[in-house]
Formats: structure tokens, sequence, C-alpha cells
């Protein structure tokens, strides 16, 4: 790939100046979260320094300017998904939040015992538990998509899976532990011909795929700004309008009301309803600012990158012997789980640590996935825009330096 001017994408990022163990940084742990460039730093710094203020309630000239921030960067954000309108989108703490939010707001509401919730056996438990708790309470049945040796979706079972008492169908986008790219729109698709209302865990999918939420036709959406360059402690809901008004609130409080009287409360419309309390004002900012950043840069150039580095990696971890990736999905973002022989995950990630490579070690949230390919945990490493090929040999060397030591 030619264009993609990644040495002066890395010098929009301070942290690549620093090293790790005296060894030059290598960082490949982007699916648990992703550096901060420059602009989002100096943008969440200014904030605080100069523009500080609550938002919603000040009649001050800060407050006002505060809230319109606020209010800036949630149309941005409807912008970037391609949502119909800025209403639609909510401000949470994270993907995490987000499914919770739905689970108790929709699906206490309008869910109950003998009605069917599907989700796959390779979602993060993010997408795993709030469903299970809903389950238990109301007398839902859960169900679960298998998947094949690859990594992939198996839709015919998904079909058998699938009926009239299914009530909603619970995806993630992008497998965070294998990488796998879910066809989605199949999955919306046939949910919606019984009636299904659709959720998808986009904590990878937003960072790494050109989303356009109404061309997916999905119901809800949930992504976390740290993955997306952006600060910690904020991310987002998509939900349709016409779902978010039949909603209850998820939290009470302060901001998402209409009125209170000791007698009743008669809440905001949406997105007001779901954000009760004080927002993470500074990281929505900065969060702007990290979208701001990837939209000047381009999702399709940094989808192509990422996917060359993918090639790459892949074609290099081919020529080692005792390497076994899991997670062969054909439709795959740049996520490799690998493991070497018969050594512990924690103890390559403690030699690539030694090596100034980050790496995560693990089950990554994803228990059942390691259950299903019968494995404890793999070593994972994951490649952003800030990546190289470079960092690809530096992963290779650190993966010899591991089998020098215990083989």
């Amino acid at each position: 790939m030619t264009g993609f001017e990644v040495e002066a994408i890395r010098q929009d990022f301070p942290i690549f100046s620093e090293k790790m163990n005296n060894k030059p940084l290598v960082y490949l742990d982007n699916a648990a979260s992703t550096q901060k460039p420059r602009a989002v730093i100096d943008r969440v710094k200014q904030f605080y320094e100069s523009e500080y203020a609550t938002v919603n309630r000040g009649v001050y000239a800060l407050g006002g300017a505060a809230t319109e921030m606020v209010e800036t960067v949630r149309k941005q954000v409807q912008e970037f998904i391609g949502a119909r309108e800025s209403s639609e989108i909510i401000f949470t703490r994270g993907t995490t939040e987000s499914i919770n939010l739905v689970a108790h707001a929709y699906g206490r509401k309008f869910l109950g015992a003998g009605d069917e919730i599907i989700i796959s056996v390779i979602e993060h438990h993010s997408n795993i538990v709030p469903w299970q708790i809903l389950c238990e309470e109301k007398g839902i049945n859960l169900k679960v998509i298998p998947v094949n040796d690859k990594g992939e979706l198996l839709l015919d079972a998904y079909e058998e899976l699938i009926s009239k008492r299914t009530k909603l169908v619970s995806i993630g986008h992008i497998s965070n532990a294998l990488g796998t790219i879910n066809p989605l729109k199949v999955i919306i698709d046939r949910a919606h011909s019984v009636g299904a209302k659709v959720v998808v865990d986009g904590a990878q999918g937003a960072p790494h795929s050109n989303l356009n939420v109404m061309a997916l036709d999905c119901d809800f959406y949930g992504f976390s700004g740290h993955k997306l360059f952006g600060p910690t402690g904020v991310g987002v809901l998509y939900g349709k309008k016409e779902l978010l008004e039949k909603m209850d609130p998820f939290l009470g409080g302060g901001d998402m009301i209409k009125s209170v009287s000791m007698e009743k409360t008669e809440y905001a419309d949406p997105p007001q309803k779901f954000e009760a309390g004080t927002p993470p004002i500074a990281q929505i900012i900065g969060m702007g600012a990290a979208l701001k950043y990837i939209t000047q840069i381009g999702m399709d150039a940094i989808v192509s990158y990422e996917q060359m580095l993918l090639k790459v990696a892949l074609e290099a971890l081919d020529e080692i012997e005792d390497i076994n990736i899991i997670g062969t999905a054909e439709n795959k973002a740049s996520v490799i789980s690998f493991l070497i022989g018969d050594i512990h995950p924690h103890d390559i990630g403690t030699v690539m640590d030694q090596e100034g490579i980050a790496i995560r070690a693990g089950h990554h949230c994803a228990q059942p996935t390691m259950r299903r390919f019968k494995v404890p945990a793999t070593a994972r490493a994951s490649f952003s825009l800030y990546n190289t090929v470079e960092d690809i040999h530096a992963l290779v060397r650190g993966i010899h330096k591991v089998k020098e030591i215990f083989q």
C-alpha cells in the first residue's frame, strides 16, 4: 500500500518517543485500548485549563460554551456512524455500559418469560453477562450461535435458532479475541424478518470499519472512546429514535428529567433521558478531537492499511514453526491470537515485555471463545494505524526469543 504516511502519523503520538524496558516501544495491544494523539491530549488539557464548566445548567458563558461543545461532539458522532439524527446518540461510559443500558432499559420492559435472545459463542463478556442477568430475572431463554474451526459464525445454525420467539439478537461486530468480522447485515436482516431487535457490540467495529448504522439497519450500536484514540470513561450508544422514545430510563437523577415532584417525575426526551448526572465532559470533548483526527486521515485508508499489516503479519508468522493461530476467518480484522507450542501465553507476554513489545495475554474477556477452541488463553497482537511493518518484524524477533528461552 502506498500513500499512507505512517511515520508522520506516529509523530502525532507522543508515547512513541518513550521506551519500555529500555527498548523502543512496540505497542500491539490496540484491541484493548489505543494510544492518544497530541490533538486529543492538547484538547482535553485546553478544556481543563481555560474552558472548564459543567453542562446544561449554567446560564453563565463558560457553562453555555461547554454545553455547546458537548452537543457538537454528539453531532460529530452522528456523522461518524451515519445515524439519522443526533438525538439517537447517547453518551455512556463505554461499550459495556451501552449494552447494559439496552438490557435494562429495553430488555426489562419489552422482553418476558418464554422469549428468546440470541448471542454468539465468540462474544466479549460484556455482550454475554448482561443478557444472562436479564434472562435469569425474566425467564428468557438464551441461545448461542456456534462457530466453525476458523472462528466464523455458522449461519445455518443461526437460521435454526431463530424463530418467532426470538425478540433480540446481540452480536459483536468484530471479535476482540479472534478478529472475525461477523456478517452483520445478514444477521440483522434475518432477525428483523421475525420482528427481533438487534444490538451490536461495536467496541472493535467502530475503530476498524467504515461504519454506517443506517445502512446496517441495526437497532442499537455501542462503542468506546478509548479504542478510537480518545479518552477512557466515555462511550456511545446509538439507538433508533422510535425505540429510545419507548424505553424507560436506565439511571435516575439530574438532567434526565423534565420535572420532578414528590408525587411524579416526567422524563426528558432522548438522549437526555439516558444521561443522568454530570457527564464525562472533558472525555466527550476529547473523543470529539479523536473523531476529527480519524476523519482527517479517512476510515477507508485506515482499514486498508490495517489489512496490509494483517496480511504481512500472517505471512511472517506462517514461517515460524510451532505457531498456532486461533481465529483464521476469511473476513478478519487486524487481530491475531496465537500460541507457541505449549508455552503459556503469560510467559509469551512476559518475554515480549522485556523486549519492549506490548501484547495481550489471557482469555481476553472471552472465556467461552477459549473453551470453544480448547485453550485456556492466547497471546494476542492487534494492530492500528500507527503500527509499522518493522513492528511486525519486532514481533517475529520476540517470538524467536520466546522459543529460544522456553524450547
